[in-house]
């Protein structure tokens, strides 16, 4: 794996180092004494999935609380999705900014995001499938997000929204 820092302190882009031969490639997905090495603390407490169906579909941006610690490391295993992370770290010099990027199966690209980043994405394929490797639980009640559309933040996503769940929909907006 190769790691890659952001302008948002945290945030890593994390690369498959791939051993091609005519069967396809092999890659090491994640590795603890690689992440340490970097200086990334992360030790998997839960594995989530989700699949996006539909091109344009909005999920997110999601976070926990400051009381929790959720850290985490997506990366898209099928499709393709224009992922998206919000820093909203109370006194981060980049609190509120975005950075995204396209991840997909093909690129093998992985965002390493720390506790107090929101994270979204949208499905760029028919079917996009992520996978999440958490470090540190949801809890039901500390769940926090921002809804995709805040002209606060400004995110340019790069199809129109498709579906959106109410829920998603329903977060406040940022006053600034």
């Amino acid at each position: 794996m190769t790691f890659a820092k952001t302008s948002i302190d945290g945030v890593h882009f994390v690369e498959l180092e791939r051993n091609e031969d005519p069967r396809g490639y092999f890659a090491r997905a994640f590795c603890i004494a690689e992440f340490e090495a970097k200086g990334i603390p992360f030790s998997i407490t839960q594995v989530n999935l989700s699949r996006s169906i539909g091109i344009g579909t909005i999920r997110g941006m999601h976070y926990q609380d400051e009381m929790i610690n959720e850290s985490k490391v997506v990366r898209c295993v099928r499709g393709a999705v224009w992922d998206v992370i919000v820093d909203m770290r109370r006194g981060s010099p980049t609190h509120g900014r975005y950075l995204a990027f396209e991840i997909s199966e093909h690129n093998g690209i992985a965002i390493c995001i720390p506790d107090g980043v929101a994270h979204g994405h949208q499905a760029l394929t028919d079917e996009a499938d992520m996978l999440y490797l958490m470090d540190g639980a949801y809890q039901r009640g500390h769940e926090r997000g921002i809804r995709y559309d805040d002209p606060a933040i400004g995110i340019k996503w790069p199809l129109p929204a498709g579906m959106i769940s109410e829920r998603d929909l329903a977060w406040p907006l940022i006053a600034r």
